[in-house]
């Protein structure tokens, strides 16, 4: 527990930051909805028009001149890349650090387990990816009830859920990653995060590429497929749920094989 709360603690700025630049960007976008709303019908008639443009970001499903096929594109990749990127930092510094900052030897000379120090680290992940998306829950409620907006509901609710899974199964993918490494890997990180999204963007332009659907995550969380269904699509997520397990396991297993520098 000591371990969890100072990795918390040792996390604090980062957390604060991208909450606070995240909860911003959104509760902006939020905002100013209703100036934007008079001419919406004339861009969303624009954008479903824009042939491969708008089947990459899903705006041939969405109508802009309703608050939610608004929130779902404009707002919903304010979040989902935003998130992304958290996520993606959070994951691929957590045990590569030790290495990187010299506290390896420091942290696995106390009596506890390698297998300790990975779940810990791993809670604390999950922790602050739940920290940011409650956050971000909070600032959209805010932001819907003072504009006056008609929002569903369940829609909202699969948007932000779907957006916080996505960032859980980056941040698995990046801690796994994180046990091979001995330095940082931001640019690994971060690299990993951008070109997941763009698969996505590609996969939207074809039906030959749809398969990459199911290695990015941004797959379940296209706001213009939820808009349109109300739900993200499942077989989509299974993968990314597969993936998850996945990073985190390989985390657990070469932790406790890795020579530690």
């Amino acid at each position: 527990m000591t371990l969890f709360l100072h990795e918390l603690k040792r996390n604090r700025i980062s957390l604060i930051v991208w909450t606070a630049a995240i909860s911003f960007m959104l509760g902006v976008c939020i905002i100013i909805y209703p100036d934007m709303s008079a001419q919406m019908g004339d861009i969303s008639d624009m954008f479903s028009n824009m042939g491969a443009f708008s089947d990459a970001f899903g705006m041939d499903q969405l109508n802009f001149g309703e608050f939610m096929g608004y929130f779902g594109v404009e707002c919903g990749n304010t979040l989902g890349l935003g998130g992304a990127f958290f996520a993606a930092l959070l994951g691929i510094s957590a045990l590569s650090k030790e290495e990187r900052d010299k506290t390896a030897e420091f942290l696995l000379s106390h009596p506890v387990t390698r297998r300790r120090v990975v779940l810990f680290k791993l809670l604390s992940i999950l922790t602050q990816i739940l920290i940011l998306n409650m956050t971000v829950a909070l600032v959209t409620i805010i932001g819907v009830l003072a504009i006056g907006a008609e929002a569903d509901a369940g829609k909202m609710a699969w948007l932000l859920l779907s957006s916080a899974i996505m960032q859980i199964e980056i941040s698995a993918i990046t801690f796994g990653i994180s046990a091979f490494i001995r330095r940082g890997g931001l640019a690994i990180g971060m690299g990993l995060a951008m070109g997941l999204y763009f698969l996505n963007i590609v996969s939207n332009l074809t039906d030959k590429l749809d398969f990459l659907k199911y290695i990015s995550p941004f797959g379940y969380t296209d706001g213009g497929q939820i808009v349109a269904n109300g739900l993200p699509e499942i077989k989509y997520l299974l993968p990314g749920v597969a993936l998850t397990l996945a990073g985190a396991a390989a985390a657990f297993w070469k932790y406790e094989r890795k020579d530690i520098a």
